[in-house]
């Protein structure tokens, strides 16, 4: 029999002592991401109480809620065009209690606009689904003499200089979006941009003071039916229900403009796999549910989910790039 000196068998315990802790502690993991989730759950939204994200997450939050079986806590952390948020939810610990609503600024613009901001979207957040689009639009002052995109161009190649568009902000997706529509119409026009104005663009509009602006379209859906605006197409992978007889931009010319504010659910980069996918089903069964989808559909919102979050964190990358090279192109920068 092989004898076992002493210094051997301490250094045997040990190591038993050891694997038991580490397979203990893997056990406990385990254990956390099968009873997940057990406490309530943060949904930060970066922006401020009243806006599309903030309407859009309220009306989803009481049906996740029963999903989880859990109580989801909306909490707007605005501020620096939606990076403050961000960044509250990337730090924070990937365990699934914190989650972030994140939108086609927040997420796939301001990497661009804002290149020193040390978080990276794409590298420290993890993607869970995409839940919804929320349509953008072409309006127009009714005293413009057009009734399509193809007569507008013409109308504003015949007045280079001479018409005004306005945006929120030079960083903003509807400025980014018209400057790629200018670009690809080969016209000129003015931008004023309404930076910290609230319904800056949309009293522009109806005042005459801009003559066009792309905008979202949920506030402008009864201004078109009173006939203080008029749309002349939607951004929207299809025509809206609201409005039938609207054409898209794609149907207008510009099939790279089929997307509107898209918003999306994001966790902390490390999440545990087990928990993204409990969270990915969870949100895909509420964005299913009747009631979700008549009430974020009677303010103009369209549901669209992903198959699976890899294919939301493609969606997020691809859209990135896309904007980047807008941004390029048209020299935007933070405000």
């Amino acid at each position: 029999m092989t004898s076992i000196d002493a210094g051997s068998r301490i250094s045997l315990r040990f190591t038993m002592a050891l694997v038991g802790l580490l397979a203990s502690g893997c056990a406990v993991v385990a254990w956390g991401q099968a009873n997940y989730p057990n406490r309530p759950i943060r949904m930060v939204v970066p922006f401020a109480p009243g806006g599309a994200s903030d309407f859009a997450g309220r009306i989803i939050q009481p049906r996740l809620t029963r999903e989880l079986g859990q109580q989801i806590v909306i909490d707007n952390r605005a501020g620096a065009d939606g990076n403050i948020g961000v960044e509250v939810a990337a730090r924070a610990n990937p365990d699934g209690y914190t989650l972030l609503f994140g939108n086609i600024g927040t997420m796939a613009i301001n990497p661009s606009i804002y290149p020193g901001f040390q978080i990276k979207p794409t590298r420290d957040l993890s993607a869970v689904t995409q839940v919804m689009d929320v349509p953008g639009a072409m309006a127009m002052h009714p005293s413009i003499p057009v009734a399509t995109i193809k007569e507008f161009i013409e109308y504003a190649k015949a007045r280079p200089g001479q018409l005004n568009y306005g945006s929120a902000a030079l960083g903003s997706a509807q400025r980014l979006a018209f400057e790629f529509f200018k670009s690809k119409a080969g016209i000129k026009l003015l931008h004023i941009s309404y930076y910290k104005a609230a319904g800056g663009v949309t009293i522009a509009l109806l005042g005459g003071e801009i003559q066009v602006a792309i905008v979202t379209i949920t506030p402008f859906i009864p201004l078109l039916k009173s006939g203080k605006v008029k749309v002349l197409a939607v951004i929207a992978p299809e025509r809206m229900s609201q409005l039938p007889d609207i054409p898209t931009m794609a149907e207008s010319g510009f099939p790279e403009l089929t997307l509107g504010s898209w918003v999306g659910v994001y966790a902390p980069a490390g999440t545990p796999r087990p928990i993204v996918n409990r969270l990915h089903s969870a949100v895909i069964r509420t964005m299913g549910d009747p009631e979700v989808v008549n009430r974020l559909g009677a303010g103009g919102v369209q549901v669209v989910t992903s198959k699976s979050p890899e294919d939301f964190a493609s969606f997020t990358k691809t859209q990135t790039e896309f904007w980047a090279r807008i941004v390029k192109q048209t020299q935007a920068a933070a405000e």
